[in-house]
């Protein structure tokens, strides 16, 4: 005859064991990916290009949900507030990196996220409206110096972006001064841009590129520390004429705070996986961005980089949150 502690632990591990068969192993659903921008933009093409393959590689769907405004803070906002359960994961720009320094946030930008990997990096392309007369980067700071300040406009995909903060240190090194028109993201921002409503753009290389080359817009120059083979015949700024100038932009993947470490290393595996395979490959660096995949960690002290750096720059230049 079984003493009654006895029954008390049969039964407990019975319970146990039940509940163990009927947890599912992850990922049993879908997946939400957020991209803080509207769709167009080089995060929202970045993001497309990884779901597909997750959602082979993990056996569940994987959607792309865009959330725009305010340089990505409304949809991490929302996003922290999630179960940290892998079941939402969040596409980061460098506005997570600038937001700190520019917004009153309701949400810590490194405790309330667990990052899993860097997904690619890429740098943004300087084009102007095939209207405006400057076919080179001296002959934009010649023909902008002629006019009063602000007269010329240029656009951006919010402020505290790489495309702004691109455009904004150009004006700091060259002593032009044009007009900041922001808007909630790179697509909306190209689309007036195609339309002449602004006629400079510092864009992401993935975002513009494409328009670049059938001629509807006019590729001045790069802004990272090299050229890009997606366009090899296009100089960087400091070669084109503002020596020292460099500014480049990354795309990572996180979870809320707290996900479960087994669940952030198979989405690191998979993530990682999908950016190793040849055809996400060759769609990449044939829009102008390269593959990373990086640690957790390094992509957790990456980011604590970031946001110091920025906020020296954001300081030194007067820039304010809009």
């Amino acid at each position: 005859m079984k003493h009654p502690a006895q029954w008390l632990a049969a039964a407990m591990l019975a319970m146990w064991v039940g509940a163990a068969g009927a947890q599912a192993p992850y990922p049993a659903k879908p997946i939400r990916f957020i991209v803080g921008f509207p769709p167009g933009g080089t995060n929202d093409i970045v993001a497309r290009v990884l779901a597909p393959k997750l959602t082979e590689y993990l056996g569940q769907s994987v959607v792309v949900e865009n959330r725009g405004g305010a340089n990505t803070a409304i949809a991490s906002e929302m996003f922290v507030r999630m179960p940290p359960d892998g079941y939402t994961i969040m596409l980061n720009a460098p506005g997570h990196a600038t937001n700190p320094s520019l917004l009153k946030l309701k949400f810590d930008s490194i405790r309330d996220f667990s990052f899993i990997t860097i997904a690619a990096e890429s740098q943004n392309l300087v084009v102007v409206h095939p209207s405006f007369p400057p076919r080179s980067i001296k002959e934009l700071i010649a023909i902008s110096k002629k006019y009063p300040p602000e007269s010329i406009n240029y656009g951006s995909s919010g402020t505290g972006t790489t495309v702004h903060l691109s455009a904004e240190l150009f004006q700091f090194m060259t002593g032009v001064k044009w007009l900041h028109i922001p808007y909630k993201g790179g697509g909306p921002a190209v689309i007036d841009l195609l339309a002449g409503q602004h006629v400079i753009y510092f864009g992401n290389v993935p975002t513009v590129i494409l328009h670049a080359r059938a001629g509807k817009l006019r590729a001045l120059a790069v802004t990272g520390p090299k050229r890009t083979p997606a366009a090899p015949d296009i100089p960087t700024v400091a070669e084109a004429g503002v020596p020292g100038y460099e500014v480049t932009t990354f795309y990572g993947v996180s979870a809320p705070a707290k996900t479960p470490r087994p669940i952030i290393d198979r989405l690191h595996a998979e993530i990682v996986r999908a950016l190793k395979s040849p055809d996400t490959q060759e769609r990449m660096k044939g829009l102008g961005a390269d593959p990373v995949g990086n640690t957790p960690e390094q992509y957790t002290a990456f980011m604590e980089n970031e946001i110091a750096k920025w906020a020296k720059v954001i300081k030194a230049a007067g820039i304010k949150g809009e």
